[in-house]
């Protein structure tokens, strides 16, 4: 708790074995006291579940429709913000799946949930209430992070992985943070550069260079949250920018705000900005 009497508390753990090819990233979550407000879930390369510990998470996705509150939700990748409404209080779970998790765990590929936020029930049925029923009657993270693996770890394995030059595409783009030329990864496959683009968008729902773009920008969000983080000009330049002026356009495209702006902005420290150390923020 800090003077202000607010509390923000982060405990990230490696996900079990049995999750290790399907969750990249597994944060338990709790803030109390902060203003209440609006937060930006930017893009990412990684699809979203959040299982809520108290009030449902509150929110309106990248077509702008009316918030809808979820208990668990699962998000797809997506290139404009997802807006969570809160009202100073939240805790719960997130979960970063792979999109190859998203087939084990869904039995589906990410293009199918496009830029959605659905209720985590429509995937996974009733195993999606069980998880929330044991999170809420757990008494401790460790506890909270084995009903995680135990639910969910019974669903894996629903649908193979896609094709193997469709999923060293994506890996490719991952590995270098989408720095690869698209006419290059193209030929690395085998394949014209209209081919890929089709089976890749069939596949994740976005084309190769808006999986790009989203991974440069998730490269400049992570130099920009560092300690003695570099200036706009140097991150723009580290990241594949033609310039600063680049930088920002691509962030008020995708974040809907330029990088200074959700720098001074961001009041709660949110579990997808976070460093996941276990320590109070």
């Amino acid at each position: 708790m800090d003077g202000a009497g607010r509390v923000g508390q982060s405990v990230r753990v490696r996900p079990p074995a049995r999750l290790a090819a399907v969750v990249a990233r597994c944060v338990g979550y709790r803030y109390e006291g902060f203003p209440p407000g609006t937060h930006l879930g930017l893009p990412s390369r990684h699809l979203t579940v959040v299982l809520s510990l108290g009030a449902p998470t509150r929110t309106s996705g990248p077509s702008g429709r009316a918030p809808t509150a979820f208990t668990a939700l699962a998000g797809g990748l997506h290139t404009r913000p997802v807006r969570i409404s809160h009202d100073g209080d939240l805790a719960g779970v997130q979960l970063d799946l792979t999109p190859e998790g998203a087939r084990s765990l869904f039995g589906l590929p990410a293009a199918e949930l496009g830029s959605a936020v659905l209720s985590l029930d429509d995937l996974i049925g009733t195993r999606a209430r069980e998880l929330v029923e044991r999170l809420a009657e757990a008494p401790t993270w460790p506890a909270r992070f084995a009903a995680v693996d135990d639910v969910l770890s019974r669903g894996v394995g629903r649908l193979p992985a896609p094709a193997p030059e469709v999923g060293y595409a994506w890996r490719r783009l991952a590995d270098t943070d989408g720095a690869v030329r698209i006419g290059d990864l193209a030929r690395e496959v085998g394949w014209s550069r209209r081919h890929l683009g089709e089976r890749f968008a069939a596949e994740y729902g976005l084309r190769p260079k808006e999986a790009a773009r989203v991974m440069r920008f998730e490269r400049s969000k992570r130099l920009l949250k560092e300690p003695g983080r570099p200036s706009l000009a140097a991150a723009a330049a580290a990241c594949g920018y033609y310039d600063q002026a680049h930088l920002a356009r691509e962030w008020n495209e995708l974040a809907g705000c330029p990088p200074s702006a959700w720098l001074a902005g961001e009041e709660l420290p949110f579990v997808q900005d976070g460093d996941g150390t276990g320590g109070k923020r």
